[in-house]
């Protein structure tokens, strides 16, 4: 943390560097201006037109090869708006070698989105997940975010959050978290698909390009102001939201010098059903012997057999989360441009998200207890189904129990790169970039209680509808009917971390050898460190005070209101007594009474989360862009080869023999990584473009520690370890596309690839007893687990991989040939279809495998947008669709696979400009709160089935 506070102490020194900047420019001495540079500068150019722009969609090494205009740009016309801003996305797209995909500023600032991933959404094939009804992570043409990566102003980062459990919980991937910036900062994002020798590998599926603001991006003095107000409807609470940019570049555009901040808050509320899987009747010792079933002797109805025992719900259960984020971002930048050669660019930006998020729930926990739990459960009458499931059921002797959790969530993110682009002559020059970035994410208080109704009489479950009936047979409204005992309660305080940074460093030169052909070649160092904590109990999670009945009271609370929208069945408990945490703290001291005291390294439960990863990568390229159009030939492209070498050290603790120790481990590979890129214009309007690579991704993060993590949490019994040697994903892959742009911003394209993927990295879960751990029965001591109990035990391992293949499908026509206020109409839509068949091992000790989609991949994904744009008012609507996806492959206690069902998402936004300066603007998000859906299993066992409302927000925007 004492980085990010030396941070903000200099982020306060900038600003107040750049507001004097500000005040004094104007007075500064002029250096005179050629002719030139004038001209440059009015085109929104840097000084030398052979240098590329100071704020490319790419970074500046990523210089674009231009393609003949078309005969509608040959004319002088300054268009601004939304359709301009695609006019401008367009023409970089065109004139790549590569496939490159692109947003404006104005398109970020125009959708109705709440943050980069929403925006990145509209991009033809890409698709996000969402935690808490926010855009989370990203997928690029099938393949997650751990097979992205992300660039911001020109070099590599992660950004970490936390989330809910049933959401992934915290991010310790090399997944990025996009929430935690707001699109306001940014100037541009570009999703490059296809690769070229001069950009790092580490993705399969994308790399994303975050470019935020630089001061000659702009012509002249700007500044902008903007407040808006945001409602959930769901929630019920009203939050603001403030952005501001204030740029200027001295008289002679040499020097300039750009601030923007951008804060808001954001209020919601999701709920629903939580049942944290499906399991066989014979898991966990089974049920009661006076269980019957209509049908089923008593030998079926505890089957221990995975593959024909009868299923049903692990935790039927229901859930509220309270959540509440502030986000604050700020940019900075400052450019300086001493000579018509040479441009110096400085970037700065810094992001934090802060939340809290307060949770609340009811289970009837007896189905996934052993012990004291499901043997005693008594099962009186019930309906099973085809696919073996118990769907509905009366049962005796159910353990219920409600709990609170508090979390408070902060993610700090700071980074500063350093860019030099150096020209020596008209032919030759080089380039440099520097940088580090930073992700710092703490949990500092994850604290829950629970309190529990043990053997109640005529609890009723009936899953035979999407949201299942749950009908506990006792007061839950009485706080009478709940005990906190001794051994059965428990008190959870898990305050964790996750640091991630990476230093950068490349440096490249370019040599035009003739208008044919340019040779480039560079070299780049990064160093990625990764760490993770966690406090735990020391004397176990299940030891606690044990309360009377008045005791109890006086520290619980009432939590009501449950259900609003989401139609629940008659008889849906919408109130229930939940712990008040803190009356419990301020009370039962459970932050300051011995008993309750944590643990790290020294604690059993928290050990495994002690890792460390340092990733040193070296590479080197060489590449030639060629372009003979003036030749004759209309071809352009380029050709090139990357080499990558990755070393590897990383700890974590581990079982050895009666011990536990730290373990360290070493591991270094190398790969050459040729790629091409080739594009055809048949025409001025139609191209054809081809590519080739092979490209790599690394192992995820924690998987590559050795070393393992326990957990007892509830009826949750897991032990994960990660595993050193794991290969990384390595792809060939082959794309074509074709492109028309029939008409000044319109597109329509048709593209297809195919990646063939070996040594994929999965994770194999299994379900064995702790005693066959090989670990010591002292480390269960203080939990509610016995050395008897199942425990669901998983380690990434590499299988053998297999084929992804799909295409895309793009339109974007504005509807300007059609006559009079039809003319400011406009369409862009998008389709993706990608299939894969993967090979996931299913035992630890054999060859068995099965074959299933990659997990993240949506076989059919969409977009669609349809505005209205005049000089005064815009108004357009989006849709966002993606089918089901996988998230484990095979699923755990005899499930095929965990899954996430499709979605669709609309949103829409209306502003209207008051003025020249003044727009005011209304915008709608998740107008049919759609619904997060998860399932097991191929009979599609309900997982998960919360909502999040609806957004609104209503705001102002000033220029000048």
């Amino acid at each position: 943390m004492t980085g990010i506070r030396s941070f903000k102490s200099m982020l306060a020194m900038s600003s107040a560097i750049v507001a004097c900047s500000l005040a004094t420019m104007a007075h500064a001495q002029s250096v005179p201006e050629t002719t030139a540079q004038k001209d440059a500068r009015a085109a929104g150019n840097a000084t030398d037109t052979d240098t590329p722009p100071a704020s490319p969609a790419l970074p500046p090494e990523q210089g674009v090869t231009e393609a003949p205009p078309l005969a509608a740009d040959t004319a002088d016309i300054v268009v601004t708006g939304f359709r301009a801003s695609l006019n401008s996305a367009i023409n970089i797209k065109r004139t790549q070698t590569a496939t490159v995909d692109v947003i404006k500023a104005e398109d970020i600032a125009e959708f109705p989105d709440l943050n980069l991933a929403e925006s990145l959404q509209r991009i033809p094939g890409v698709s996000i997940s969402r935690v808490n009804g926010e855009g989370r992570n990203i997928s690029v043409r099938g393949l997650g975010p751990d097979y992205t990566r992300v660039r911001i102003n020109g070099m590599e980062a992660i950004g970490t959050t936390g989330g809910t459990d049933n959401s992934g919980g915290v991010n310790r991937g090399r997944g990025f978290d996009f929430n935690i910036f707001s699109s306001d900062l940014f100037n541009s994002i570009a999703v490059r698909k296809t690769a070229t020798a001069d950009v790092e590998e580490g993705s399969l599926g994308g790399t994303v390009d975050l470019q935020s603001s630089r001061p000659f991006d702009y012509k002249k003095a700007t500044a902008v102001i903007s407040a808006s107000a945001s409602y959930n409807d769901l929630r019920e609470k009203v939050t603001p939201k403030f952005s501001g940019l204030i740029t200027k570049t001295s008289d002679d555009g040499r020097f300039g010098v750009l601030l923007s901040v951008a804060y808001e808050e954001r209020a919601i509320k999701e709920e629903g059903a939580n049942i944290t899987r499906w399991t066989y009747g014979g898991f966990n010792a089974g049920f009661n012997a006076a269980s019957t079933l209509p049908g089923k002797t008593f030998a079926q109805i505890n089957d221990p057999n995975p593959a024909t025992g009868l299923y049903h719900p692990r935790i039927p259960g229901l859930v509220s989360y309270d959540i509440f984020q502030k986000r604050l971002g700020a940019a900075g930048s400052v450019q300086f441009q001493p000579t018509s050669k040479t441009l110096i660019s400085l970037d700065a930006l810094y992001s934090r998200l802060d939340g809290t998020r307060k949770e609340s729930q009811l289970q009837a926990i007896s189905f996934s207890r052993s012990g004291t739990g499901k043997p005693q459960t008594i099962i009186r009458d019930g309906v099973v189904d085809g696919n073996n499931n118990i769907v509905s059921g009366t049962f005796d002797n159910v353990d219920l129990r409600t709990q609170s959790r508090y979390d408070k969530l902060v993610t700090d993110f700071y980074q500063v790169t350093g860019t030099l682009d150096q020209k020596f002559s008209e032919n030759f020059k080089v380039g440099a970039v520097v940088g580090y970035a930073d992700s710092a994410f703490s949990n500092p208080i994850q604290s829950t209680v629970t309190i529990d109704a043990a053997n109640t009489a005529n609890f009723f479950y009936d899953f035979s509808t999407r949201f299942p009936t749950i009908k506990p047979g006792v007061d839950l409204t009485n706080p009478n009917s709940f005990a906190f005992v001794n051994g059965t309660s428990e008190v959870r305080i898990r305050p964790q971390t996750v640091n991630n940074s990476f230093t950068n460093a490349k440096t490249f030169a370019e040599w035009t050898v003739n208008p044919l052909l340019k040779l480039k070649v560079g070299v780049d160092w990064r160093r990625f460190d990764y760490s993770s904590t966690e406090q735990r109990r020391l004397s176990g999670e299940s030891v606690v005070q044990t309360l009377t009945p008045a005791q109890l009271a006086a520290a619980t609370t009432l939590f009501s209101g449950f259900g609003k929208g989401l139609d629940t069945p008659a008889g849906t408990p919408t109130s229930w007594i939940v712990p008040d945490i803190n009356k419990f703290a301020e009370l039962y001291g459970i932050y300051s009474n011995s008993l309750y005291a944590t643990g790290g390294v020294t604690n059993a439960s928290a050990r495994g989360s002690y890792i460390t990863v340092r990733e040193d990568d070296i590479g080197g390229w060489g590449m030639a862009e060629f372009n003979f159009a003036d030749s004759g030939l209309p071809i352009r492209g380029d050709v090139g080869v990357r080499y990558a070498n990755t070393d590897q050290r990383s700890t974590g603790y581990a079982g050895q023999g009666v011990a536990t120790n730290l373990v360290v481990a070493d591991r270094s590979y190398h790969r050459w990584l040729p790629s091409g890129n080739l594009v055809m214009d048949v025409t001025d309007t139609l191209l054809v473009r081809f590519a080739a690579a092979k490209t790599l991704a690394r192992a995820g993060i924690s998987a590559i520690a050795p070393g393992g993590n326990l957990s007892v949490s509830g009826g949750n019994r897991t032990f994960s370890s990660g595993n050193p040697d794991l290969k990384p994903t390595e792809s060939d892959n082959i794309d074509v596309s074709v492109e028309w742009y029939p008409t000044r911003g319109a597109i329509y394209a048709v593209s297809a690839f195919q990646k063939d993927i070996g040594t994929f990295v999965q994770s194999l879960s299994t379900t064995v007893p702790f005693s066959s751990l090989g670990l010591p029965d002292s480390l269960l001591a203080g939990t509610s687990a016995s050395p008897t109990d199942l425990f669901i035990v998983s380690q990434p391992v590499n299988s053998s991989g297999g084929r992804l293949k799909g295409f895309e499908v793009n339109v974007q026509q504005p509807f300007s040939f059609l006559p009079g206020f039809l003319s400011n109409f406009g369409v862009l839509a998008n389709y993706t279809h990608v299939t894969s068949n993967i090979q996931y091992l299913t035992s630890a000790t054999g060859g068995a495998s099965v074959t299933a989609p990659l997990i993240g991949l949506s076989k059919h994904a969409a977009n669609g947008t349809l505005y209205f744009e005049t000089a005064k008012f815009q108004i357009r609507g989006s849709i966002a669709y993606r089918s089901r996806y996988l998230t484990a492959v095979p699923g755990t206690e005899g499930n095929a696979y965990n899954g996430t069902s499709g979605t669709t998402n609309v949103d829409a936004q209306m502003s209207y400009n008051l003025t020249d300066n003044l727009k005011f603007s209304i915008e709608a998000i998740n107008l049919t709160d759609q619904v997060n859906d998860q399932f097991v299993d191929e009979s599609n066992r309900l997982n998960v089935l919360t909502h999040s409302g609806r957004q609104f927000t209503a705001g102002m925007r000033f220029s000048f």
